[in-house]
């Protein structure tokens, strides 16, 4: 299922967060790990000015020295490992070195070398996930590991679903997790409340119809559930709410639960294919706080479309 797990790293603690994490997603899988440094002139102490050959020379060998150092703490730590050190733009390499070296998950922390910032992304991350049609694992630098051990320990792993298709392809992966950790999972669905706009407050007749179209709805979530959990042997807990707002109403169950993981597709019902996230896994990249792991609904038949910007760059390339 994960057979093959990129890990990019630029030396930093932060950039290293992720570790633990890869002991809990490699380990379920036996997958094999990739490193992967890009040395760009960002790592310089002076990136806008002229490369100096032997500062170059010396940063390719601290970074392969580094990298050869963590392979193989890794590799007698258990896992299956190799790294990879390549010379430019990371955000690029990053994303063509995943569509062309068959990987199946991307494993990246929120922050790194560039240190932690007021964004709850950074723009290397930023960049390379809205262009990777893969699955990706987003660690929250600014978080501590939940205890002093080398594997993230994963007792809860919270699943939002919205009954679609689409949304159920984290189920495989999902059981999979929770049977080799222990793992507790919670299922969560808003019922959306039914916007009644109107410059007048709604009238009885049109309060009860949204009441009505609620129940419906509440009804088929709780069939639903109990589908679902005739089919999975792992612990499950269900959360149903009814709100006006999904993203906000699921941000304040993840609150209230504080789930070691948030697992989501990429598309809900009404994402389109076109697109590489709808607007939920978008927010939740965006704003989320906890490890989140969106695992890609669209095939790989299915083209990403370029946005303007990267059409722009290619019409009129170094403008």
């Amino acid at each position: 299922m994960i057979d093959h797990i990129l890990v990019p790293l630029d030396g930093s603690s932060l950039a290293e967060r992720v570790l633990p994490h890869l002991f809990a997603l490699a380990r379920p899988f036996g997958s094999r790990v990739t490193l992967l440094r890009v040395v760009s002139r960002a790592d310089s102490k002076h990136p806008t000015q002229r490369i100096d050959p032997l500062d170059w020379q010396m940063r390719e060998a601290e970074a392969r020295s580094y990298l050869n150092k963590l392979t193989i703490k890794l590799t007698q730590a258990g896992l299956n490992v190799r790294n990879e050190l390549l010379h430019g733009d990371p955000a690029t390499l990053i994303v063509e070195f995943v569509r062309n070296q068959d990987v199946d998950l991307l494993l990246l922390s929120s922050h790194g070398r560039s240190g932690l910032t007021g964004w709850n992304i950074s723009s290397v991350v930023q960049k390379t996930v809205i262009r990777v049609q893969k699955p990706i694992m987003i660690v929250r630098a600014y978080q501590t590991a939940q205890n002093g051990g080398y594997e993230a320990q994963y007792k809860k792993l919270l699943i939002p679903l919205d009954g679609s298709s689409r949304a159920e392809c984290t189920l495989p992966l999902v059981a999979s997790l929770a049977e080799f950790h222990k793992a507790q999972v919670i299922l969560t669905h808003v019922v959306r409340r039914p916007e009644l706009p109107g410059r007048a407050p709604p009238s009885y007749e049109e309060s009860m119809l949204a009441d009505q179209l609620i129940e419906r709805n509440q009804r088929e979530a709780y069939r639903y559930f109990e589908e679902l959990q005739e089919h999975f042997s792992v612990e499950m807990k269900t959360h149903l709410i009814v709100g006006v707002d999904v993203a906000d109403t699921l941000h304040s169950i993840v609150d209230q639960e504080k789930p070691d993981v948030v697992v989501l597709s990429a598309h809900g019902y009404s994402g389109s294919a076109q697109r590489p996230y709808g607007s939920l896994a978008l927010n939740f990249i965006a704003y989320g706080t906890t490890p989140l792991l969106i695992v890609q609904d669209m095939p790989n038949s299915y083209s990403i479309l370029p946005t303007p910007a990267e059409l722009a760059s290619k019409e009129y390339p170094g403008h």
